[in-house]
């Protein structure tokens, strides 16, 4: 439940502010200083000011005062200031310091109610928004606060001022690459070539021509003398994907090459040195391969000097959402819509969801439901997710139970609207309210009215 401070000094108005805003942890304060007391010890979100606060009720200083101290206090703080019915050049100045919302008395505990609701809804994005900005590794695209996440983001940092041969494990589509290039551009070597090469698909004829470059004349078809990745990489940072899948006898030479950082083209004689730091992935598991002989075990501890291994999305709880922000306002800019975020509904599918192609599965996902959306929220629809099975809804259903109300309230007007193909009328006829309250839930839900 979300705190809401009111600050008003009438007793009769707390007491009846308290009864209109059942749905939030209302905390009360009757003058300035009790105000900036719960302030500092709730952190509420939205607050509510009347400006004739004590000792001078009659005019709005002191409630201007105690506006200005709130902002300087919590500048992200949405402050809705209520003046009396005559006041409106006080409730001016006060929008101008840098208030949300103004609303003059008599109090009409619906109007208001939807008021406040709006602050709410306008604070919980700026404060997605933030969480984006400051999630580990998001400058190289890795999102995510969980804790996984954040110990995959402190070994990075550990790592990239090294010359350690790293080794990334993680299923398919879990961002290997991204993070790879996150140690590239963490280090010393950031600005110089990365270099990567998915050794899972390149046929095993040509992997070696393609690692190591081949002079001219060294088969058929070798018309010029041609570099290799790894050559290509001199002076950055060589990525191995899929290292799992090389051929066993091309390992040998890779596990010279990282040994003394030497190589020789195909078909040439020349040693050629070469300057590369390397990161190797794959979603196979080394050991058991070791173990069955068809990997080295060598180049296993050459390539595994550190070992990062990378969560599955569908084990990183809140990140999913906080990915499906990124990706949705990455796409939204990429193709010119206007999109606010994700209904209920949507979130709920997307948590609900196994993921078994990660992130890259995600993304895939959002860029079409961008593409495909025709609200400004994107629905469950809009995502074309399978159904979740009865136990993933059972798991993601709320305890709490005024959750669970509003979960079901916000499901049967999107269910009654699309019925209604989004007629007003006919969705207030059907879910048995006047259109009036349906107007007031869908603003309390924050929900798109059709057009």
């Amino acid at each position: 439940m979300e705190t809401l401070l009111v600050i008003e000094d009438d007793l009769g108005i707390q007491k009846q502010l308290k009864w209109t805003f059942t749905d939030h942890e209302v905390i009360t304060a009757g003058d300035r200083e009790s105000a900036i007391a719960a302030l500092r010890r709730y952190e509420p979100k939205v607050v509510t000011l009347d400006l004739g606060l004590p000792p001078d009720e009659a005019n709005a200083s002191e409630g201007l005062a105690a506006l200005q101290q709130i902002l300087e206090l919590a500048p992200k703080t949405k402050v809705v200031v209520i003046t009396g019915n005559d006041d409106k050049d006080n409730a001016l100045k006060a929008i101008a310091m840098g208030a949300h919302d103004f609303y003059q008395k008599p109090i009409d505990a619906d109007t208001l109610d939807i008021i406040v609701s709006r602050a709410f809804f306008v604070a919980n994005i700026e404060h997605e928004n933030d969480r984006l900005k400051q999630s580990s590794l998001d400058d190289n695209g890795f999102i995510g606060n969980s804790p996984q996440v954040q110990q995959v983001s402190r070994m990075v940092d550990r790592i990239a001022p090294t010359e350690i041969t790293t080794l990334l494990l993680g299923e398919s589509g879990t961002g290997k690459e991204v993070l790879a290039r996150a140690i590239h551009e963490r280090g010393p070597r950031a600005g110089k070539p990365f270099i990567a090469i998915n050794c899972a698909s390149i046929p095993e004829t040509l992997l070696e021509s393609e690692l190591f470059g081949f002079e001219r004349g060294a088969f058929t078809g070798a018309h010029k003398q041609t570099k290799g990745k790894i050559e290509c990489a001199h002076g950055g940072t060589l990525f191995l994907d899929e290292i799992g899948d090389m051929p066993y006898p091309l390992q040998a030479k890779i596990l010279r090459f990282l040994q003394e950082k030497i190589i020789e083209r195909l078909g040439g004689r020349q040693e050629i040195a070469v300057d590369v730091k390397v990161v190797c992935a794959t979603h196979q598991n080394l050991q058991g391969m070791v173990s069955e002989k068809s990997f080295r075990e060598d180049l296993f501890y050459r390539i595994s000097e550190v070992t990062i291994n990378i969560p599955p999305l569908r084990e990183r709880g809140e990140d999913i959402l906080l990915l499906s922000r990124a990706f949705l306002q990455s796409f939204a800019q990429q193709f010119g819509r206007k999109l606010t975020g994700f209904t209920e509904e949507a979130r709920a599918a997307l948590m609900a969801h196994n993921w078994p192609g990660n992130i890259r599965e995600l993304q895939n996902k959002i860029k079409s439901a961008v593409i495909m959306a025709e609200g400004k929220q994107i629905s469950d629809l809009d995502l074309m997710l399978m159904p979740a099975t009865e136990e993933s809804s059972l798991r993601q259903m709320p305890l709490n139970l005024k959750q669970v109300r509003e979960a079901a309230e916000k499901h049967a007007i999107n269910r009654a609207l699309t019925m209604a193909d989004g007629n007003m009328s006919k969705t207030a006829e059907l879910l048995g309210v006047t259109r009036p309250t349906l107007y007031s839930l869908m603003d309390k839900y924050g929900m798109e009215k059709p057009s």
